[in-house]
């Protein structure tokens, strides 16, 4: 029996995901991958306390038509996506402080030390709403390196839940010498880490994980490395995953889509009344 309401649906709104990743051992690309995540503010009403990959809600410049043009692998990437890969690139670097970016007309992304002053000028102003990802690329001459993030999941959050997110994932191999950390206002600590070791923290009950964060871990524990996570991304059809409840023998189970490519399709909810596995990054 699946569960119904009579109240409306609030509308999802559209967000962003980033899985930035790099090689455990630095110097091994071969080594099992690390992906980098931010400990939520505990006063913050989303994911409080949570242990999630970079992201947020788009932006209307994230979509500016003139970003095109700034962007890496455009021809390949319809107007629609482009605006979610922008707005990874942004809350990446927000949220962590990492750019995917380079010059415009080189090939590799911004080094740390040229890292550094765009950040003093930039990071702070973009989380403050003070300017916009377009500010910052005129300003410094940058093309965004969108064509570097490969999609990995679509998830939208359940019917029932009040707060709605229609969020893309992104996988994306940090740039070497660039160096993860939380901005201090809506995370409160930040860690590189093996996706089955957040998910074994999570289960000793040192972590906490939301469901679309878990399902995800789980998914790129499977890829290993870097490269076996790109590459898995790559080859993948992306299955939009819109979890929902169905109710047996008194109990509640969140369900998701059976093509989606996620193992454990069921999960069984919490017994108290208004507790719900919350699902966005």
């Amino acid at each position: 029996m699946n569960d119904t309401s009579k109240k409306e649906p609030a509308p999802p709104r559209p967000a962003t995901t980033v899985l930035l990743l790099r090689p455990s051992k630095r110097d091994d690309t071969s080594s099992p991958l690390e992906v980098f995540m931010v400990v939520r503010h505990h006063q913050i009403d989303s994911f409080s306390g949570a242990l999630v990959f970079p992201g947020g809600k788009l932006e209307d410049a994230d979509g500016d038509k003139r970003l095109r043009a700034r962007s890496g692998g455009p021809d390949k990437i319809s107007d629609d996506e482009l605006k979610f890969r922008i707005a990874g690139v942004r809350e990446a670097f927000e949220e962590c402080g990492i750019l995917l970016a380079r010059k415009r007309g080189q090939k590799a992304l911004i080094a740390a030390a040229d890292l550094k002053p765009i950040e003093d000028r930039w990071r702070a102003r973009l989380a403050k709403d003070e300017a916009s990802i377009l500010d910052l690329v005129e300003a410094e001459d940058l093309e965004l390196a969108t064509e570097l993030m490969t999609p990995f999941a679509h998830w939208i959050t359940p019917t029932f839940v009040p707060k709605r997110f229609d969020t893309w994932f992104f996988l994306a191999e940090a740039p070497a010498d660039q160096v993860g950390l939380h901005d201090g206002s809506e995370s409160t600590d930040s860690v590189w880490i093996g996706a089955q070791q957040a998910i074994d923290e999570a289960t000793a009950g040192r972590r906490t994980l939301v469901h679309a964060t878990q399902k995800n871990l789980e998914l790129l524990a499977e890829g290993g490395t870097v490269a076996g996570a790109l590459a898995q991304a790559a080859g993948r059809k992306v299955v939009t995953v819109q979890p929902w409840v169905e109710t047996r023998d008194g109990k509640r189970y969140l369900h998701i889509p059976p093509d989606a490519g996620y193992r454990n399709l069921v999960r069984e909810m919490p017994a108290q009344p208004g507790a719900v596995p919350q699902t966005g990054r």
